[in-house]
């Protein structure tokens, strides 16, 4: 793969994937005041940025590591139905078994509640890319694209999202956005809607 500039801002620590997500939620395309949320896997560089819109509650879940505010499993969430108005989840669903995390998802969140992900994605590709039988590290780095990862999603994950029960829409930024902010051409914000 080659190199590419700009993927971590000097200043935030961000990448281009919470760029996009700040952006989208500076913009009001992700509605964050008055929600309760469960943010997996939170990123410290848009963590201030949802504080400040004024959400009910917002909780970040580590699974591993320690500055979460909940250990969750995202495959078998430990919270009551219909708890919740909103779970970001950026770049998780490559890492684990996306459909019981999906359900589980639907299951905590509320009537016009939001998922909001994203992922890899090779739009090229109409089926997902897996092989449970890769399983070591540098197997799945040269597979899936990092160490950890156990799929590269096909253009068909917005069927797995679906199949989940959510409506779903997407966020692309736009040719200047992409400039202006050093985002990935081409990425999306997946939204799914309860």
């Amino acid at each position: 793969m080659p190199l590419r500039s700009g993927v971590q801002c000097p200043k935030c620590w961000s990448l281009e994937r919470q760029r996009l997500l700040a952006l989208a939620i500076q913009r009001g395309d992700i509605e964050i005041a008055g929600r309760a949320i469960i943010h997996f896997a939170g990123e410290l560089s848009v963590t201030r940025l949802i504080q400040a819109k004024l959400p009910a509650r917002y909780q970040v879940s580590e699974y591993e590591g320690d500055h979460g505010d909940l250990r969750l499993d995202i495959e078998n969430i430990d919270l009551p139905d219909n708890s919740v108005d909103l779970v970001i989840a950026n770049h998780v669903l490559e890492h684990i078994d996306d459909r019981k995390a999906l359900a589980e998802v639907y299951r905590i969140l509320r009537p016009d509640g939001d998922l909001v992900c994203m992922f890899p994605i090779v739009e090229g590709w109409t089926e997902t890319y897996e092989n449970p039988a890769i399983t070591d590290p540098i197997g799945r780095d040269l597979h899936f694209g990092q160490f950890d990862h156990v799929r590269y999603y096909g253009s068909d994950v917005r069927d797995r999202i679906r199949g989940a029960g959510f409506k779903l829409r997407e966020i692309t930024a736009g040719p200047h956005d992409v400039l202006r902010h050093r985002l990935s051409r081409g990425e999306k914000i997946f939204i799914g809607r309860e």
